[in-house]
């Protein structure tokens, strides 16, 4: 799954052959995986084990092929002389889920559209250390995680506040986090001005959140995640909605199943038609598993 710009795409590769498919809301989407699920590599190399798997794994990838991709990343703190531009964001998920983080300049909002921030403000810009360091600052000072599970963030995207409510909250942490300038906040870290900006749209997810007011046409909450896939399993819907890895798929007679795509890395799929879930389900709200394959 990616968001170059503001539409999602899936990406695919066979051998040397990759592609892109641009998802668009409201058509239908549709799979079976077939064989076994075998590790994605690092970094554009094939893992040369071909080592299976497991189908809960949302990285995808062997221990040693996890370690090389992390190794090269900038979480790993391992690239200090990086001479790019990075921006220091504030992202709001839903009521009480907001973090800071750090992203390279030229990638523009697509992290915040990996990571399905349902609405953010940047902070600043500079050095790759200096944005390092002041999301160090920042996550002491105001007591912000650096991650937040993707599971919390499924389970509010149906029942989200009005916008007002989302804009203010990220300029409430904007304020908070501006204050801290002069203390701890390097010199060569550029303050950037508030500016929230609002992804529901983006996402789809004025049309999921709809539903709750019979007045307006929309699609429902999403009620059930897929917990893994299995040989032979099905996944297949109209796409409702999407945010960071997930896509919301509206079923015949099922509601909405949200299907985490870092699932389907590793996996041969074939094509599959209609409006069917044949894999393990689990309820997005109290985690217990719905009745397995069925």
């Amino acid at each position: 799954m990616r968001w170059p710009r503001e539409v999602p795409e899936l990406a695919w590769s066979r051998g040397g052959d990759r592609r892109a498919s641009v998802l668009a809301y409201g058509a239908g989407l549709g799979f079976r995986a077939v064989g076994e699920r075998h590790c994605a590599g690092a970094r554009g190399n094939v893992c040369p084990l071909g080592a299976v798997v497991p189908g809960r794994s949302t990285g995808g990838r062997c221990a040693e092929c996890a370690r090389l991709d992390r190794a090269h990343s900038v979480a790993a703190d391992t690239m200090a002389d990086d001479p790019r531009t990075y921006r220091v964001y504030l992202a709001w998920f839903g009521p009480g889920m907001v973090k800071v983080g750090i992203t390279g300049e030229e990638r523009g909002a697509a992290r915040l559209r990996e990571q399905g921030a349902v609405a953010f403000s940047w902070l600043g810009r500079g050095p790759l250390m200096a944005a390092r360091r002041t999301e160090e600052v920042l996550r002491a000072a105001l007591g912000v995680p650096d991650r937040i599970p993707y599971a919390r963030k499924r389970a509010v995207r149906g029942q989200l506040p009005g916008p007002e409510e989302r804009a203010g909250a990220v300029a409430e942490l904007y304020v908070r986090a501006a204050a801290l300038e002069g203390r701890g906040w390097p010199e060569s870290l550029e303050r950037l001005p508030l500016e929230v900006v609002d992804q529901v749209g983006v996402f789809g997810l004025d049309r999921a959140t709809a539903a709750a007011r019979p007045v307006r046409e929309g699609a429902p909450a999403p009620v059930r995640a897929v917990r893994e896939l299995v040989d032979g399993g099905v996944v297949a819907g109209r796409l409702v909605a999407a945010a960071g890895p997930d896509l919301h798929l509206a079923v015949a007679g099922g509601g909405v199943v949200v299907l985490d795509t870092r699932l389907i890395t590793g996996w041969d799929l074939t094509a599959e038609a209609g409006s069917d879930v044949r894999v393990p389900l689990i309820d997005i709200g109290g985690g217990g598993v719905q009745g397995g394959l069925f």
